[in-house]
């Protein structure tokens, strides 16, 4: 059982009209993904006894039954966690994330964990304790990060649907990469209980699908207030499947120069294509700037770095997780089992964050970046005040070659640079879609103010009904 022509509704009507058992649909599934996943490396582990819940309720429940992927930095009780890192690589929580006791209410069926960038820092799932993810359309390819394994296992048809993590572009990024659907949230939309911290502030986590209106039904479940979480908004969560099918006209378009700019050639050419859909169909596009785009990739990395340096000390082999052997004092465990149980990019940024939050740094480095940082909210409030959507392209390019830029931190980090001005902002922001250059997809990104997802589902259904990227297979799943 592949999910590659499927979508929520077809297989809830199926599930519902008896023509497929949530049974035989749990099973089929792993045996597809055990089949499947050689090539790809999507998962970091799968549940050979996946089971449905009892009693479904698929007129209730429009998850009921239906297999979802899981990101590995999203905490499952009695299943382990390991974020793709050494250090918990035998890490098995006692309770559910909060997103995960909603699915589970929903009787969405579990199915595994996917593979990621090590504690979701990375730009394309090549920093992993477990290997690399390979991309669908071209097994040589980067799937994007840092959410790369749960945007493989919906491209090549594994899942329907997957929650990934976003804290710089980790859910748009890999979405644009593999041609499918991706969205982040509003911060304060979706509790992040239970998802391990990389960068508190920016964190969120968001949901990865084909098709627009698939993610949706999975964000209607797993947003909302949660006592859990003190940073999440209590405010009524609407129906997002209302706005799939609307009408654009009307639609205030903003196009922002200095993301345009950033992409040339045929990528220039695919994105601007679903502009002037757009327009066609009755959008007002308007240009507007973002001057400091240029200044959002230090910022992002002070910012995120510092919180993860923070956030990154409990892992000390004391409490949990991995343990160095042959120590001699209570400093060797610290020492040795930080040093063998994280990977080299984790250090990189615990050590630029420690950096500039010490004592000689803080006020040159992390205050100055908050302030940045208040100043780029403010441009976006500014654009907002006047549009409903800011769209542009999601990556400056095509999935890069495994291998081929993971030497050169500078350039990774660069490759975001679309991305986490969303993040920084707080604002709620998407990939879809928008068609093949060299064989590859591109992504079409669209932001909204914040709480305001409603816009997006909008204007990427519209994108899809378009282009119908949606029909096309990865080059790598043909077979």
């Amino acid at each position: 059982m592949n999910y590659l022509n499927e979508d929520i509704d077809s297989l809830n009507q199926k599930l519902a009209q008896g023509d497929l058992s949530a049974e035989k649909l749990a099973q089929d599934t792993v045996a597809n993904i055990k089949k499947t996943d050689d090539k790809l490396n999507a998962w970091i582990t799968v549940q050979d006894d996946a089971k449905p819940a009892a009693d479904l309720d698929f007129a209730k429940n429009k998850l009921a039954g239906i297999p979802i992927a899981i990101k590995d930095n999203i905490i499952t009780k009695g299943v382990k966690t390991t974020a793709a890192s050494h250090i918990l690589d035998n890490y098995i929580p006692v309770y559910d994330a909060t997103v995960i006791e909603r699915l589970k209410k929903a009787q969405a069926t579990f199915v595994g964990k996917t593979n990621m960038d090590e504690f979701a820092m990375g730009s394309s799932t090549e920093h992993s304790y477990f290997g690399a993810t390979h991309n669908p359309w071209n097994l040589d390819k980067v799937p994007g990060g840092s959410s790369g394994g749960s945007a493989v296992a919906v491209a090549s048809g594994q899942v329907v649907a997957a929650l990934g993590s976003d804290t710089g572009g980790s859910i748009r990024q890999p979405a644009a990469f593999n041609g499918i659907f991706g969205i982040k949230p509003t911060y304060g939309r979706v509790s992040r209980w239970g998802l391990i911290a990389f960068g508190s502030s920016l964190d969120e986590i968001g949901v990865m699908s084909k098709r627009a209106k698939s993610a949706a039904e999975v964000l209607n479940v797993i947003a909302g207030s949660d006592d859990h979480d003190s940073t999440l908004s209590t405010r009524e969560v609407p129906d997002f499947t209302q706005f799939i099918g609307q009408d654009v006209k009307g639609l205030r378009v903003a196009v922002v120069k200095e993301y345009m700019a950033a992409v040339d050639g045929e990528m220039h050419d695919v994105i601007q294509k679903q502009i002037d859909a757009l327009e066609d169909a009755g959008a007002i596009i308007s240009e507007v700037s973002l001057p400091l785009t240029k200044y959002v990739v230090p910022d992002y990395y002070i910012i995120a770095s510092s919180e993860a340096s923070s956030n990154l000390q409990r892992y000390d082999g004391i409490r949990y997780g991995y343990r160095a052997e042959d120590t001699k004092n209570l400093l060797d465990v610290y020492v040795k089992s930080r040093s063998e149980g994280f990977g080299t990019e984790v250090k990189r940024r615990i050590m630029l964050g420690s950096f500039a939050l010490s004592a000689g740094s803080y006020d040159r480095f992390f205050r100055q970046a908050a302030k940045v940082r208040t100043l780029i909210c403010d441009e976006f409030d500014e654009i907002f005040a006047n549009n409903d959507v800011i769209v542009g392209p999601t990556t400056t390019e095509p999935a890069f070659g495994i291998g081929s830029e993971i030497s050169d931190p500078i350039k990774m980090y660069n490759n975001d640079i679309l991305t986490i001005s969303a993040n920084l902002a707080g604002i709620p922001a998407a990939s879809v879609p928008a068609g093949l250059v060299d064989g590859m997809p591109v992504g079409f990104q669209i932001m909204a103010k914040r709480f305001d997802e409603g816009s997006i589902f909008k204007t990427a259904d519209f994108i899809e009904r378009t282009n119908k990227f949606y029909e096309k297979t990865p080059a790598g799943m043909e077979d």
